[in-house]
């Protein structure tokens, strides 16, 4: 088991600067994952531990050795890094079980065989040894480059969108069965993906970054629940940001009710911020008398989610069970189960913004 360590590390592309300063540490055992939208430098980030991207400044450590500095670079070969492209990146003129196979030369051939079709049968493709990837699917042929990256049972696995060729199905099986075989066999991973079920089925830490930076670095719980900055809280999962009033020191109030809050200090009577909204936050309750109107709903099968409006035309949302079938242009009861929630100062200054613990005014 390995600690992969990131220590300030910056890459720039002339006067670009892809990555700024970011720091991150993976214990040993742990799965990582890194979420952000397109540009923000995840795949750069996991370019410069596998040694294929050189760095500004800053460092890149497994167990306390030395991987990367700048002007210094221990070869990708040597590092001993498995890694997952999005581009599969297979050997067209070896079989499936030979792509598989390819970094196991030095044990005995039963034992190669024996490795080879236990990873075939847990990325779904046992009777798939004999096959050349041309023959094989987009997702058949991520897998068997998933299954070639684990069968040396490298020090660290990276993983860039690895499941981005499957179906939806597939996809949350095998991220799971991936998850259980890295876990029973103690190795240490970073995956980058878009998509934030499969982040959070998979890794124990989420980061989120934005235009280079890492913003927080969390369990995929604190992620949702207290998020250090308004752009994490927009980009992890639904939610929005009403407008609230500091009261005193104490207490913030918004349409949906007095707030009590510790602000930040020089926090201002009066003072606009921004309050955090998640439609677990807002629950359905025919026998309220607090209505508001439904302006869009979205049926999700067990549930409808369902888009209000307040008085000042600010919009919130609610989940409720199917079962309750509102039209556009009801209202309907509701009432707030805030035990909590998250304040931003009002200018939303991502770089710096601190979150605040909320609850309900009694």
């Amino acid at each position: 088991m390995h600690e992969l360590m990131i220590s300030q590390l910056s890459v720039a592309h002339g006067a670009d600067k892809v990555l700024k300063d970011v720091n991150l540490r993976i214990d040993p055992g742990q799965i990582g994952c890194l979420l952000g939208p397109s540009g923000c430098g995840k795949t750069t980030l996991l370019r410069s531990i596998a040694g294929l991207q050189a760095v500004q400044s800053g460092s890149v450590a497994l167990e306390g050795t030395e991987l990367t500095r700048p002007g210094f670079q221990v070869p990708p070969e040597k590092r001993h890094i498995g890694m997952v492209f999005q581009d599969f990146a297979l050997f067209p003129h070896l079989t499936v079980a030979q792509n598989v196979g390819y970094g196991l030369r030095n044990l005995k051939a039963s034992e190669r065989e024996a490795r080879v079709q236990a990873l075939l049968s847990l990325v779904g493709l046992p009777d798939n040894g004999k096959r050349y990837p041309h023959q094989l699917s987009g997702g058949q042929q991520q897998r068997v480059a998933l299954a070639r990256a684990l069968a040396p049972k490298p020090a660290v696995l990276l993983l860039d969108e690895p499941f981005s060729g499957l179906d939806v199905e597939l996809r949350e099986s095998l991220a799971r069965e991936v998850r259980h075989i890295l876990k029973s066999e103690g190795m240490t991973a970073l995956m980058v993906t878009h998509n934030q079920n499969e982040a959070f089925a998979m890794a124990d830490r989420v980061g989120v970054m934005q235009e280079g930076r890492l913003l927080q670095w969390d369990t995929p719980y604190n992620l949702y629940h207290e998020p250090h900055h308004a752009f994490i809280a927009d980009f992890i999962g639904q939610g929005v940001l009403i407008t609230g009033s500091v009261c005193d020191c104490h207490l913030v109030h918004t349409e949906l009710g007095l707030l009590k809050a510790h602000l930040p200090l020089g926090s201002q009577p009066g003072e606009a911020v921004s309050v955090l909204v998640r439609p677990d936050d807002i629950l359905h309750d025919d026998a309220s008398d607090w209505q508001l109107e439904v302006v869009n709903r979205a049926f999700r099968g067990s549930h409808f989610l369902y888009t209000l409006k307040l008085p000042s035309d600010e919009l919130v949302l609610c989940m409720s069970q199917s079962h309750h079938d509102h039209p556009i242009g009801t209202k309907i009861g509701i009432r707030l189960e805030m035990d909590h929630a998250v304040v931003f100062h009002h200018q939303r200054n991502f770089e710096n913004e601190v979150v605040q613990d909320v609850t309900q005014q009694d």
